[in-house]
């Protein structure tokens, strides 16, 4: 596409004079995209452009993507599509119905790759201007990228009437991507340079890098300054990124391990059918959302909030039936407890795949935990893994406020400091250990409904948090929530922070080795917990 056929498209888009050549009929614009040879196809597609009816969208589109066919007979144009053995005809303009043909009557309207990009052009021209705010946005993001100087015009039309804020800075910024590769005044590229310097994407440094590769003199030593700064910044918001990601981990295993960190702290059990209390509660998420999706479709979003307290009431209550039927028999005996609760961990797994079977279950994302939001730096926060975050640290202030706020915390923090004297005092000690029990396995319950929309719901999903909750548990200090809470984070963002360098399995290991050394001197962890019964 030559220049001033791009000029002359812009300046019927902004409604400035046309010449009296764009004003025949759109239908034959659309049929002169069949005959000729590429070049000729192009100086149709520019003409086509240049009447600013949206409606030539769809068209360029399907011409893009190889959809548009010419009938040989009458050499008129249709968007055709293959449907069995013939191909459905689609009105270019109106999207109606043209019926059908078969493929030996059409001749496909081709594309080179040089064709190809000058339609993106226009179409980048085109949905500046789209009632659509997305579609605008991806419009100058396109023009950002590739730097056109002949969307200039367009751009600063567009700029001017843009009535979203966010998308307005993008406009700027293509325009002065633009600018850089157009023959523009000295200022106006220097300006350019400083205003693409706060973008602190690779994009935006690679379009500098190529400028000063050609510059020379102030604009060459603006360019790499420029790009020195972006790295610069690139550099802090993937320090950011992994501090993001390592708290998004450690919410996850704060989940998983503050029921953990309850029962062994309180009953001193070592439980290790714990992760199958998460992978109950991830199995009621399934069970709950089939329900809805049977019953109550158009409420699917409410599915989550119906999960949470079923997954809670189911865990507790096997939790419970675990405790007065299997550990109560085994208190003071670590050994047994552990290969008992092993032993129930392969039953409740069993019984699982049993009932469900042994492949993974799909588990639905409500819409207002679909989709991400993106920062600076190119640092893109998921709906769903922020909702995590904040829903753990929901959890682990509930559970505080009820430890120290209600009449059953306060027996339960008896026990856990004083046994023998608690049972002096009339606290029904073994009442309390089965409560406590339920409530771990309840919040493991939950925390199940949670690791559902980012883990494969299936029998093993216990099995992959069992060993950090138990890491998280002795780091932090058993018993202690404040120490499983900076136990979590701390080994969620240590982890991130090493994966780039050794690797996820060697990560863990080294993790693994830092907290054995580390108990090695703090045997009860970064808070211990006070007490007779806990000292004795």
């Amino acid at each position: 596409m030559t220049r001033f056929r791009f000029i002359v498209f812009l300046a019927c888009l902004l409604h400035w004079p046309c010449t009296a050549a764009l004003a025949q009929d759109i239908d034959a614009l659309v049929d002169a995209l069949a005959p000729g040879d590429f070049k000729a196809r192009e100086a149709a597609v520019t003409e086509l452009a240049a009447t600013g009816n949206p409606a030539v969208v769809p068209i360029l589109e399907a011409l893009s993507a190889g959809d548009l066919y010419a009938r040989k007979a009458d050499q008129k144009v249709f968007i055709a599509k293959l449907s069995g053995t013939v191909m459905l005809l689609t009105a270019p303009l109106t999207g109606a119905a043209a019926g059908e043909a078969q493929k030996a009557e059409l001749e496909k309207v081709k594309v080179n790759n040089a064709l190809r990009q000058t339609i993106a052009n226009i179409l980048s021209g085109l949905t500046l201007f789209s009632p659509e705010a997305e579609a605008r946005k991806e419009a100058a993001l396109a023009v950002l990228k590739s730097g056109d100087p002949a969307s200039l015009p367009a751009l600063e039309k567009a700029v001017a009437k843009e009535p979203n804020p966010a998308i307005a800075v993008i406009m700027k910024d293509a325009i002065a991507a633009a600018t850089l590769r157009s023959d523009r005044p000295e200022e106006e590229k220097l300006a350019a340079i400083d205003m693409l310097s706060a973008r602190a994407d690779r994009n935006t440094a690679a379009l500098l890098a190529a400028f000063a590769a050609t510059a020379t003199g102030a604009q060459k030593d603006a360019a790499l300054a420029g790009v020195e700064k972006i790295e610069s910044a690139l550099q802090m918001w993937a320090v950011v990124q992994n501090i993001w990601y390592g708290i998004s981990l450690g919410s996850v295993l704060l989940l998983a391990a503050i029921g953990l960190a309850i029962t062994f702290g309180v009953m001193g059990v070592i439980n290790m059918a714990h992760g199958e209390m998460v992978m109950i509660g991830a199995y009621t998420t399934y069970v709950v959302q089939n329900l809805f999706r049977a019953y109550a479709p158009e409420a699917f979003g409410l599915s989550l909030a119906v999960a949470l307290p079923a997954a809670f009431l189911v865990s507790g209550l096997i939790g419970v039936l675990i405790e007065r039927s299997v550990i109560r028999f085994l208190y003071g005996r670590p050994l047994e407890t552990l290969l008992a609760t092993w032993g129930v961990s392969l039953i409740l797994q069993q019984a699982v795949r049993t009932i469900f079977g042994a492949s993974n279950k799909e588990v639905g994302t409500p819409d207002w935990m679909s989709g991400s939001f993106e920062l600076a730096g190119g640092l893109s926060l998921t709906m769903n893994r922020t909702v995590i975050v904040i829903f753990a640290i929901s959890v682990f202030s509930i559970l505080m406020l009820a430890i120290r706020k209600t009449s059953f915390g306060l027996q339960m923090r008896a026990v856990t400091q004083n046994r023998p004297m608690a049972n002096a005092m009339g606290i029904r000690s073994g009442f309390v250990d089965a409560m406590t029990f339920g409530l771990g396995s309840g919040i493991a319950g939950i925390a199940g409904v949670a690791l559902s929309q980012i883990d494969n719901v299936s029998p093993n999903l216990g099995q992959n948090y069992i060993i950090d909750s138990f890491l998280v548990v002795v780091f932090g200090g058993a018993g202690n929530l404040w120490g499983t809470l900076v136990g979590a984070l701390s080994l969620g963002v240590a982890n991130k922070f090493l994966e780039p360098f050794a690797g996820a399995v060697l990560g863990k290991i080294i993790i693994l080795v830092a907290v054995i050394l580390f108990i090695q001197k703090r045997p009860r962890g970064l808070f211990a917990l006070k007490g007779r019964w806990v000292d004795a």
